[in-house]
């Protein structure tokens, strides 16, 4: 197993948190959730809805991917029946939401990268989305139709493509997400979540449990995880490795992608466990900067990937023009460039930090 690196503000360093931290981390979450919903239900969900609607969604999801992360890791301290019938519970309604956000942040990349390849100039805005979808935090409106005049005639044509076939997609996750949140299914989460609130179903040996080898055990599997990456691929100019099934017709994920993607997720539960350790409901009274800038550079990961998949997507439509399937191709090798970027940039952020506690 690989070493793991301690500082001195780490909590897994600090006094110890029993399950009574736990269950205060998992109440202020709960609460927070059923904040979020309140949020949204005052805001509205319709075509006209307020950004507040679109900031309540995000809390919804933000507050159910902890609840849900917390049980993962600390499940041995919980009721075992409760915990493994809330957690897919939770995981649906954290994904279900996220889609809609997920197609424009795609489609914004995406048009962007293709008046960046084309020499146009960039849809005001779209610059700095392009740059960073993840990190932005805020909600991102459907995107506008480019300017397409100054493009090629096969960039103008695959950007209509895209624009029709993501913000179809966006249209369709916009009204699954609204359907799940009016279902009897979403109901009986919240109301789970609501007597969480105020019941924490801990076992009777978790007010006396320390915490800290749960969330060491978690950190232990990031580290591991992350040791079995291909870094030392990813801090070459050009992996060459990446071209393999590169022409081949199955739409499954790229094959490098899974692990990294994993990784992330592993990522994201070390990230919580510390926040419960500390006590911290909203994750933001200390932040690691290693941690902020290796999860930013997943997150680039993750949204490079997916808008490559949607640009190879889009290039097996039937009967395209030659120009139109040629401009996708080179969409698709720009994000897979990107891709390769987001790699060195997680080595690199990385491998400083392990060789400066080393």
């Amino acid at each position: 197993m690989a070493q793991r690196h301690l500082d001195p503000t780490n909590p897994l360093t600090g006094p110890a948190p029993t399950g009574d931290a736990l269950a205060g981390y998992l109440r202020a979450q709960a609460t927070e959730f059923l904040r979020a919903l309140r949020l949204h239900r005052e805001t509205g969900s319709g075509a006209g809805a307020s950004e507040g609607s679109a900031d309540a969604a995000r809390a919804l999801r933000r507050s159910a991917r902890r609840i849900s992360a917390s049980l993962h890791t600390f499940q041995s301290l919980l009721d075992t029946d409760w915990c493994e019938g809330m957690r897919p519970e939770l995981a649906w309604v954290s994904g279900t939401l996220a889609m809609e956000h997920a197609y424009t942040s795609r489609l914004e990349r995406l048009l962007s990268a293709l008046h960046r390849l084309s020499g146009s100039t960039t849809l005001p805005g779209q610059a700095s989305a392009a740059a960073a979808p993840a990190q932005a935090g805020a909600p991102i409106p459907p995107a506008a139709a480019p300017e397409r005049g100054n493009l090629t005639v096969g960039a103008a044509k695959a950007g209509a493509l895209l624009d029709r076939q993501l913000n179809l997609a966006r249209t369709r996750a916009h009204s699954t997400a609204l359907q799940a949140l009016g279902s009897s299914r979403f109901h009986a989460i919240a109301d789970k979540v609501a007597v969480l609130a105020s019941e924490v179903p801990l076992i009777k040996a978790a007010v006396t449990t320390d915490l800290r080898p749960l969330a060491s055990a978690a950190e232990g599997r990031l580290t591991d995880a992350v040791a079995a990456l291909p870094l030392v691929t990813a801090g070459n100019p050009y992996n060459a490795s990446a071209l393999v099934h590169g022409l081949s017709p199955d739409t499954v994920p790229h094959p490098q992608d899974a692990p990294w993607h994993q990784v992330r997720l592993l990522l994201r539960l070390h990230r919580y466990a510390r926040e419960a350790l500390r006590g911290e409901p909203n994750g933001n009274a200390v932040v690691d900067l290693r941690l902020l800038s290796a999860g930013q550079a997943l997150n680039r990961h993750r949204d490079a990937s997916e808008a490559a998949a949607a640009a190879a997507q889009a290039a097996r439509t039937p009967r395209i023009a030659p120009a139109t399937a040629y401009a996708l191709g080179v969409l698709h090798a720009d994000q897979r460039h990107e891709v390769e970027a987001a790699r060195f940039a997680f080595q690199q952020c990385w491998q400083k930090e392990t060789v400066g506690t080393s």
